[in-house]
């Protein structure tokens, strides 16, 4: 018997699933429900599987429909792709409605949800898995075997830098993730990533954490300052949006205007605000100091307005150090090819003995979003998973850790004070 899934929140997120569901994994799974606050959208996710997969149309349900949709469609799985803050809400219900989830990165935006779905865990008995697709990146798992082989022995501190480009990093301050009540800000929305991967790399979780950052470059007050003097709300139809370079231009790309353009009639949710407007409250420049479990430190930066996009890492321990440079390739979500998001188009490790000669490490190949980390995580989660030494899929213990370091961050900000991991939630 096939396994039952439905998905709600059906933006650029569910495609990677519902293309997932209606090709590679047809033969077990069975996609029978879409769930979204905009018809429009989900018209086009279900004209959509029907051109490209020749797939049947499901039934759509309204957000207000979504008790409707578990009792009529009875699905095994729900797949919760919705805006950050509503998580919490899909998550919860569907665990008390019997159905087991799986969310997409982050689990939740603050403490007070994560505990809700921590406590809901344990009254309801369900499996909630976060998924993770940079831990099965090829050169992210090649990092886990070095490190777990030992080659560089007790790892004592680590400095990891991610940046993001004027094109990727632009992108969280058009949509709907530039208001930290909806996404927590790129801390916990986007860092998540980051902090799993790290939490993953040391076999550990975060004990301390303190933070700094600020909105330094987006945003309309910081554009007056550089001296712009031309301003708009949204690119369409504005005329000063023609020759600026942080313009997303919908009209230009099928998809998006398909999707976002001929949608927002129905809630006014504008996909290509401006980057330069007012009412972004998220940061565009972090930094994090982190001390583990395991005794280990951390300093950690993230900046968003920057013309190179990837990230450098670097693991000091007892017996030598391990460097990981890794560039990717540049996307706007959901805005042209999958297999571009977040994929690597140079990625090198080097390892620095502590009395020997650095060497570069082999890295396997891969193709696809992530890295190649995409079709290896659905291969894990819709299919047959193989037993695996670097234990890549990701518990709800694991969403909650990656959070809580940016959860833990957030109010660190707050408050100007370092925050203790364990005072944050109770697991």
């Amino acid at each position: 018997m096939k396994k039952r899934y439905a998905i709600v929140g059906v933006g650029g997120r569910a495609r990677m699933y519902y293309t997932a569901l209606d090709t590679r994994y047809a033969d077990t799974s069975e996609l029978v429900g879409l769930c979204d606050g905009n018809q429009t959208r989900m018209d086009y996710a279900n004209q959509s599987r029907g051109e490209l997969f020749g797939a049947d149309p499901v039934k759509t349900y309204g957000m207000h429909q979504f008790e409707q949709l578990i009792d009529e469609q009875k699905p095994d799985v729900v797949i919760v792709t919705s805006i950050d803050r509503t998580h919490h809400t899909y998550i919860i219900r569907s665990m008390e409605l019997g159905c087991d989830v799986i969310s997409e990165k982050p689990m939740t935006i603050d403490e007070v949800k994560c505990q809700a779905i921590l406590d809901a865990i344990k009254r309801t008995g369900k499996h909630l898995r976060v998924t993770f697709n940079y831990r099965y990146a090829p050169h992210s798992t090649k990092l886990r075997e070095l490190l777990m082989d030992g080659v560089i022995g007790d790892v004592f501190s680590v400095h990891f830098e991610w940046l993001l480009d004027t094109r990727h990093g632009a992108d969280y301050f058009r949509r709907w993730h530039r208001d930290k009540r909806n996404s927590g800000g790129l801390l916990v929305h986007k860092a998540s990533h980051h902090f799993d991967l790290v939490n993953f790399w040391l076999g550990s979780h975060p004990k301390t954490v303190f933070a700094m950052g600020d909105l330094r470059f987006y945003g309309r007050e910081n554009a007056e300052k550089r001296g712009v003097t031309r301003f708009y709300s949204r690119a369409h139809g504005s005329e000063h949006a023609k020759d600026d370079p942080f313009a997303l231009h919908l009209e230009d790309s099928p998809r998006l205007k398909d999707m976002y353009l001929e949608a927002e009639h129905e809630d006014g949710y504008y996909r290509d605000q401006s980057v330069f407007g007012d009412g972004i409250s998220i940061e565009d420049t972090v930094g994090v100091m982190v001390r583990y479990q395991n005794g280990a430190i951390m300093t950690y930066s993230l900046n968003a307005y920057l013309p190179w996009e990837g990230f450098r890492i670097a693991f000091n321990g007892s017996k030598g150090r391990i460097q990981m440079l890794v560039a990717e390739h540049s996307y706007v979500s959901a805005g042209g090819d999958a297999a571009a998001e977040g994929a690597a188009k140079t990625k090198r490790i080097t390892v620095f003995p502590m009395w020997g000669e650095p060497y570069d490490v082999e890295i396997p190949e891969a193709v696809g979003g992530h890295g190649g980390g995409d079709r290896v995580m659905l291969d894990d989660i819709f299919g047959e998973p193989n037993e695996d030494r670097f234990q890549r899929a990701a518990s709800h213990i694991d969403g909650a850790m990656s959070i809580l370091t940016g959860i833990s961050a957030n109010i660190s900000m707050r408050t100007g004070r370092p925050v203790n991991v364990e005072d944050v939630v109770r697991f």
